[in-house]
């Protein structure tokens, strides 16, 4: 190997490291999130005896959501940055998450669409409870997007598991 060619590999490889802000910028995100988070909390707790069971149970779920949409975050700046950029070393550190390190990009992927369709049952839970103020047609969109998004995730999986098994 020539030692131009030696200089534009070490160049092409070193070259991951752009990744690394966008991984910062989704934990970063979390941060925004929190803060969305903590607001939302303060309102349900100061509102909590003024409101009927639907809209309880509508602003727990956006928490809930708010919540899933964290987690979801943290897996894809965790494991992006661990699978594109480097490792992360903590050692043996009693609380490293057991996915921490193991997750392949396949993973990521499945990982990435559970997360889309637990958000987006909970959005349809939430239309749900509101069913008389959603429209019927905003309904029926929300119910078409969330079969597609389970369809989707389980076409996913069985690419997964066929490429598995032919070994690639």
């Amino acid at each position: 190997m020539n030692k131009a060619e030696a200089k534009l590999e070490h160049w092409v490889f070193n070259s991951r490291w752009l990744l690394a802000p966008f991984f910062v910028g989704l934990l970063l995100a979390i941060v925004a999130l929190l803060i969305k988070f903590v607001k939302q909390l303060a309102t349900l707790a100061m509102q909590m005896f003024t409101l009927d069971d639907e809209q309880m149970i509508v602003s727990i779920l956006t928490l809930v959501d708010s919540a899933l949409i964290a987690a979801l975050l943290l897996i894809i700046g965790f494991s992006g940055y661990e699978n594109f950029v480097s490792k992360i070393g903590t050692g043996d550190h009693e609380d490293r998450p057991a996915w921490m390190g193991r997750v392949g990009f396949s993973d990521l992927k499945i990982k990435l669409m559970g997360a889309i369709v637990a958000i987006s049952a909970v959005e349809l839970l939430k239309a749900f409870i509101n069913v008389a103020e959603t429209p019927w047609d905003e309904l029926a969109w929300m119910v078409g997007i969330h079969i597609t998004f389970v369809v989707s995730g389980v076409l996913f999986a069985l690419t997964d598991r066929i490429t598995e098994r032919k070994g690639h």
